[in-house]
């Protein structure tokens, strides 16, 4: 009934939904490991232990393992009835301009207030007790409406209306509010904030959860964040297995389905247009077609460029004009190592995050934001015994530009100038890494660096970029999930919600209902 293009998490939670509303459902990856961004692979080490298993995207994930919870990857796993284990902790470290000792302290508001108190100016206490009262009432709606029941027809009116009348009525009332781009700087803004530290700070958390500043934000994704400090027994969650066991019960959710198939190392070659409407795909491996939809996981240029020019005018002037006006974030550096499990010290948290040398200029300006993530403090089977495995990225912040001059036809790149190049513009993520475990950068035994041209190639994405830089209250739009050729779909961090792992998890339900009836 349905072809997926991709199995990024918007990708899969789209195929898991429908396959559970009884449609026949086949997931196309051109990767041999599912997840796009969220991917996991192995490699072993140069003495050869066992297997290290690295991260390629998302470490920092919240909200997953309460019953009760907005988060919609959380929503999703209820609805295809699968889901890993989750791991919990409360503790992660920051170096940041005003602290570049460095600082561990659990999450929750009380420990933020004592972050405001050591760091912060007179009035940030102040400023964020105004701010908080503020956003609060503000979040009552926003949290109150699953945005996986958001479809973008009149059934929104059954899905929404019938079944959360509270919420609807309250975010219909501050509509207005909660969809005008967050403004903390305007003199007369209800959410105005003077202390310059809780700027910064407020920049840097929207910044990690969407790319973008907390000026570009809409206000009610700051409620729903400010809302989170605030929640009872504030915890950090980790899938068992790490991104792959995120990934892994999505699949499952899918191939468990009568009818329903995912499958790695299909790439697809083109989308199918017959009469003016996406039939199928074609793959190195041949034709599959859909009589229902073929819905794209892909990011937005290649979206528009697996169809042909031609097959539909509507079609044509969109992507001429989305390709055109929409901005790209950056990309990023990562590292990943593994080092002996002596090269971290126990006391470490599993995640810091580095910010430096100094606020002044944007927030995404080059290996100014970096998070360093040790995913085998909580999940050991992640490292051979002894072991521990780092993967550590600039966050959204690596140009496209200076690694233009590296691209191959092939993808690939292994000159020592390119080896060398990679060296240098990860220096700002070694440096994070040894913040806390410099013994690391000598101790490892495996040590890779990918740049945005390994974004380019393993996770097709377009100058590897993040995702659409769209400002809240721009000119730009995000795109809908729904496309002018009949028969075809997209979703991902390209349509609807925009980049971070709830989003996209809500763009793939908002694709399903499109495709479904209330």
């Amino acid at each position: 009934d349905v072809v997926v293009i991709g199995s990024g998490i918007g990708g899969l939670s789209c195929a898991g939904l429908l396959a559970a509303a009884g449609k026949r459902v086949c997931v196309l990856e051109s990767h041999y490991e599912f997840g796009g961004c969220a991917h996991e692979y192995a490699e072993l080490g140069a003495e050869a232990p066992p297997t290290f298993k690295f991260e390629a995207g998302p470490s920092l994930y919240s909200g997953l393992s309460p019953d009760a919870s907005p988060n919609p990857l959380k929503h999703i796993y209820q609805m295809v009835g699968e889901e890993p284990e989750w791991i919990t902790y409360d503790k992660w470290g920051a170096y940041l301009p005003e602290a570049p000792e460095g600082y561990e302290l659990s999450i929750g508001a009380e420990n933020f207030l004592e972050i405001l108190r050591r760091y912060g100016g007179p009035t940030a206490v102040a400023d964020w007790e105004r701010l908080a009262s503020t956003l609060r009432p503000l979040a009552k709606g926003v949290m109150g409406l699953p945005s996986t029941a958001v479809r973008g027809d009149l059934g929104l009116l059954a899905t929404l209306g019938l079944k959360y009348p509270g919420p609807l009525l309250a975010v219909l009332k501050d509509s207005s509010t909660i969809l005008a781009p967050f403004d903390m700087e305007s003199p007369d803004s209800p959410f105005r904030v003077d202390d310059p530290f809780l700027r910064n700070y407020l920049d840097l958390i929207a910044f990690l959860l969407q790319g973008l500043p907390a000026k570009g934000t809409l206000t009610a994704v700051m409620a729903y964040m400010v809302e989170d400090f605030y929640r009872e027994g504030a915890v950090m969650d980790f899938p068992v297995g790490g991104s792959k066991g995120l990934i892994d019960a999505l699949v499952r959710g899918v191939t468990k389905r009568e009818g329903c198939d995912a499958r790695r190392s299909t790439r697809v070659e083109k989308v199918v247009v017959e009469g003016g409407r996406a039939v199928g795909v074609e793959t190195r491996k041949g034709r599959i077609f859909a009589t229902e939809a073929v819905v794209s996981n892909a990011d937005l240029k290649n979206t528009f460029d697996l169809v042909d020019r031609g097959v539909s005018e509507a079609f044509d002037e969109e992507r001429d004009r989305l390709l055109k006006d929409v901005p790209l974030c950056k990309s990023f550096m990562h590292v990943h190592m593994g080092v002996p499990a002596h090269a971290i010290p126990d006391d470490a948290p599993p995640q810091w995050t580095v910010v430096g040398p100094t606020w002044d200029g944007p927030i995404d300006a080059p290996g100014k934001v970096v998070v360093v993530s040790v995913p085998s403090k909580l999940d050991p089977s992640l490292a051979p015994e002894g072991y521990h495995v780092i993967h550590a990225y600039g966050a959204g912040n690596e140009p496209y530009e200076p690694w233009a001059a590296f691209e191959t036809a092939s993808g690939r790149n292994d000159s020592p100038e390119y080896r060398a190049f990679k060296e240098q513009r990860a220096q700002p993520v070694f440096d994070a890494i040894a913040k806390r475990a410099p013994a690391a950068l000598e101790a490892a035994v495996v040590t890779q660096i990918a740049s945005p041209l390994t974004h380019a190639r393993y996770l097709n994405r377009h100058r590897g970029n993040y995702g659409p830089a769209i400002a809240a209250g721009g000119d730009v739009e995000f795109p809908k999930v729904t496309t002018p050729l009949e028969g075809y779909f997209r979703c991902g961090d390209s349509t609807t919600a925009g980049i971070g792992v709830p989003a996209v998890a809500s763009s793939g339900a908002q694709c399903a209902n499109a495709l479904l009836s209330v």
